[in-house]
């Protein structure tokens, strides 16, 4: 376990990458080359990268029924489902309208809300096995049930109500209810199309006798969400996706969300691990043109942030040979 967690200016390659990356088509070039490289992984692992997809995107047509045809065209399910979970009135911050993870749109779109699940699952298929192997098809699972795992062994007792912020399309949300069955669970983001896949999997869920989750649409750093009202804030694979203005923000607000003696856990990439401070200039390239605040997170002080949130010193233990889980209670 780890206590401190100093910030880690980036290094000359780092910066070099960056600079480069500042000419468009270079960008293009290298944001294209990571979608290529994950779609080849995700076949070579026994993922069908696009039949899954046009399975999700069938939703409604043909219930059960894997549809293997190619096209862009969305059954009217899919924005009927958008519109109930969308806030209208909801301003989205600056820097979510950039580029992520090879979308021009970023996230607010159905192309990575489709996507999402077939491509956490490669990305993560490599964590313990390393690249020059195929993987493990249950690396996801691994990853997620190796955070909780952590929560498990440090937090005192089982929190009863819990927000996910972040929950994309509900993979880490539905994670959190299987290792907390008794739990109260709410799931936030900013991506309404996330939210609708995430209704979706939440519909075939309750189908099996499972509770429902409450689903809301905002911002992590001002979610409108009332005094006090959560023993546990989870955030998974998020901070390196901020700002550093933002993860401040975000800790202040999970702050303010929290019950006495509540706790606020992340995990997220670990930028002290091996994996992360060997990583080779190529494949940093790679991660950098999908990830454009990858430096700020990787320099951010989270023990200095936690308690500047108003939190005892957080531990920080590493989950997986790439990832940490940092747990602050609040002060």
């Amino acid at each position: 376990m780890v206590s401190t967690s100093p910030s880690r200016p980036p290094g000359l390659a780092s910066r070099l990458v960056s600079g480069v990356l500042n000419i468009k088509p270079v960008f293009n070039v290298a944001r294209n080359r990571a979608r290529t490289m994950m779609q080849r992984r995700a076949m070579n692992l026994g993922f069908d990268w696009q039949r899954e997809v046009d399975a999700l995107r069938a939703k409604g047509e043909a219930k059960g029924e894997v549809q293997a045809k190619a096209t862009a065209d969305l059954s009217p399910a899919w924005n009927q489902a958008l519109a109930e979970v969308t806030n209208p009135e909801l301003t989205y911050p600056d820097y979510y309208l950039k580029p992520f993870h090879a979308y021009e749109d970023g996230n607010l779109g159905w192309g990575p809300a489709l996507e999402v699940e077939v491509a956490a699952k490669t990305v993560h298929a490599q964590i313990w096995t390393g690249r020059e192997v195929a993987g493990d098809p249950q690396g996801d699972a691994r990853l997620r049930e190796s955070y909780h795992a952590v929560l498990q062994a440090q937090l005192p007792a089982a929190p009863q109500r819990i927000l996910d912020i972040g929950c994309s399309v509900g993979m880490s949300s539905f994670a959190l209810q299987d290792a907390y069955p008794e739990a109260q669970i709410e799931g936030l983001d900013l991506s309404p199309y996330f939210l609708a896949v995430a209704q979706y999997r939440n519909q075939q869920r309750v189908e099996q006798g499972l509770p429902s989750i409450t689903w809301h649409h905002g911002a992590g750093e001002s979610s409108g969400l009332p005094d006090q009202s959560f023993d546990l804030i989870s955030v998974c694979l998020l901070f390196h996706e901020l700002p550093q203005n933002a993860s401040l923000a975000l800790l202040q607000e999970g702050r303010r969300l929290l019950k006495p003696g509540g706790h606020f856990c992340f995990m997220d990439m670990n930028p002290q691990s091996e994996a992360h401070s060997k990583m080779p200039p190529y494949i940093l390239t790679l991660l950098k043109s999908t990830e454009p605040y990858i430096d700020q997170y990787f320099s951010l002080d989270v023990s200095q942030a936690f308690e500047q949130a108003g939190f005892v010193t957080p531990t920080i233990t590493p989950n997986s040979p790439r990832h940490r889980t940092v747990i602050g209670r609040v002060a």
